[in-house]
């Protein structure tokens, strides 16, 4: 039988646009670019996934078939948005408009790599992101996203300081996915 631990996992949602903010447009010492990926390479997201992921025990999607993580990520409305910061990858926002109860947008996974952490390039993604799910489709109701304690440990503050505001709260138990590394 295979380890297990304890996840609490944080539910925010934010009700309304955020006004106008400088969070996002810092100037920085290389060039930034959050950028659209339209039907990203499979290759391509495990790789983000995998680097954004890596230290906060990310695994869900590593367990995915490609033919599985394709139609996900493929799917109509779902989006991907790749920041560059001098031309690299530093991270990545996925979007789902996808719900069935009514307009809005789920932050499904939000992250950046290692090496671009502490930079200020997190609030550069999150502008392009929130801009991004306040303008798709309909007007969206909400904008929610999760947090959990695998994550970064300013993941769940980050998000505050955005506006999103916790509405639920849960602990459930998973097989550790350490053992896949």
């Amino acid at each position: 039988m295979k380890p297990e631990i304890d996840v609490e996992i944080t539910h925010l949602e934010m009700r309304q646009r955020p006004g106008a903010s400088s969070r996002g447009q810092r100037r920085f010492p290389f060039s930034v670019a959050t950028l659209r990926v339209e039907h990203c390479p499979i290759a391509y997201y495990r790789y983000l996934y995998r680097e954004v992921g890596r230290e906060w025990l990310w695994y869900e999607r590593r367990l995915m078939s490609d033919a599985a993580l394709a139609a996900e990520i493929h799917a109509d409305g779902v989006e991907i948005l790749v920041l560059y910061a001098g031309g690299a990858p530093a991270g990545y926002a996925e979007l789902d408009t996808r719900q069935t109860d009514g307009p809005g947008t789920q932050i499904r996974y939000f992250g950046l790599m290692q090496d671009y952490l502490g930079k200020g390039l997190g609030d550069t993604l999150m502008s392009a992101a929130l801009d991004r799910a306040w303008s798709a489709g309909p007007m969206p109701s909400r904008v929610w996203v999760h947090t959990c304690t695998l994550d970064h440990p300013r993941a769940l503050g980050f998000y505050q300081r955005w506006g999103f505001d916790v509405f639920a709260r849960e602990t459930t138990r998973i097989a550790d996915p350490r053992p896949l590394d």
